[in-house]
C-alpha cells in the first residue's frame, strides 16, 4: 500500500511585497503555482490553478488525461478572469507537481509542469531533476548551445515559453513513472532553484528526515541566500505502509500559502 507524508512552505521574496505562490499538499495532488504578473494578479492566477488541481485531488481514481484536463481548465479559468476584471488582464501562473494515478491497474507518479517550477526527485543518495523549465535559457541549454556570456543565460532564464493563462493553451510536459518505496519528492517554485545549488537541495533533502521540516528548511535556506522572488517548496515522501493501516497524512495539508513561523 503507497503512503504519502509531505509537507509545505512558501514565504513572500524581496521583489514584491505579495507572495504570488500557492502551493497544494493534498491526498493525491502535490503542486506549486507561480503567479506571475505583479501587478496584474499574478496571485490570482496562481490560485486559480492550485484550485483546480485541489478539485482533481477530490477525485477518486486519478489518471494522466485528467492532469492535462484539469490544466486546460485552470488555463481556461484564467483566461476568463482575465477577461471579466480589467485589473487581471495579462495576469498568469507556472505550476508543477506529482500525483498518484492508476495505469495498467498499478500506482503510478504522474508528473506535470508547465512553465520553470521544477519537480526534483531524491533517492538512494541521488538528486535528479524531473521536469524541463519551460523559458528560454533551458530551451537553448537543450539545443546544445553554449553561451559565451553567462550573464545573457541569467537574463534569459527569467523568459517564460509556456505558462497558464496564454491563448493558445500552453501545452503541459506530463511524464508517468513508476512508485519506488523510500523515494522524496520536491516541488519548488523557482524562487527557490535560483537561490540553491542542486548540492544545497540535496544536502537538506538527505538532512531532513520530515517532510514539513525539509520544506521549511529550503524555504528559509532559499531567502538567507537572496530571496528575490518567491520561494515556495513542498516535500513528498513515499513509504510502504502495512495492510490495515492509514498513512499520517491521509488529509489535505492546506491549499493556499504557508508563512514560514
Amino acid at each position: 500500500m503507497l503512503g504519502i507524508s509531505a509537507g509545505a512552505a512558501s514565504e513572500a521574496g524581496g521583489r514584491h511585497g505579495a507572495n504570488e505562490d500557492r502551493v497544494l499538499a493534498g491526498r493525491s495532488v502535490f503542486a506549486v503555482a507561480d503567479g506571475m504578473g505583479g501587478h496584474a494578479a499574478g496571485e490570482v492566477a496562481s490560485a486559480l490553478a492550485v484550485a483546480r488541481l485541489g478539485l482533481l485531488d477530490a477525485e477518486p481514481v486519478l489518471t494522466p488525461d485528467g492532469f492535462r484536463a484539469q490544466l486546460a481548465e485552470a488555463n481556461a479559468d484564467i483566461l476568463a478572469s482575465a477577461s471579466r476584471e480589467p485589473d487581471h488582464r495579462g495576469m498568469g501562473a507556472t505550476v508543477a507537481g506529482i500525483g498518484i494515478a492508476r495505469v495498467a491497474g498499478t500506482e503510478h507518479w504522474v508528473v506535470f509542469n508547465v512553465g520553470d517550477c521544477r519537480v526534483y526527485r531524491w533517492a538512494k543518495g541521488r538528486l535528479t531533476q524531473l521536469t524541463l523549465d519551460h523559458n528560454e535559457a533551458a530551451e537553448v541549454a537543450q539545443a546544445a548551445v553554449t553561451f559565451r556570456d553567462a550573464a545573457v543565460g541569467v537574463g534569459r532564464r527569467s523568459l517564460v515559453t509556456r505558462s497558464l493563462g496564454s491563448e493558445p493553451a500552453s501545452e503541459p510536459d506530463i511524464r508517468v513513472l513508476p512508485t519506488v518505496p523510500g523515494e522524496r519528492f520536491l516541488i519548488c517554485s523557482d524562487g527557490l532553484c535560483l537561490e540553491l545549488p542542486d548540492s544545497v537541495i540535496a544536502e537538506t533533502l538527505n538532512a531532513e528526515p520530515d517532510a514539513a521540516a525539509a520544506a521549511r528548511a529550503l524555504v528559509r535556506a532559499a531567502i538567507a541566500a537572496g530571496g528575490r522572488d518567491d520561494v515556495s517548496a513542498v516535500v513528498v515522501d513515499h513509504r510502504i505502509v502495512a495492510a490495515g493501516t492509514t498513512g499520517e497524512d491521509t488529509q489535505p495539508r492546506h491549499i493556499g500559502t504557508e508563512a514560514l513561523r
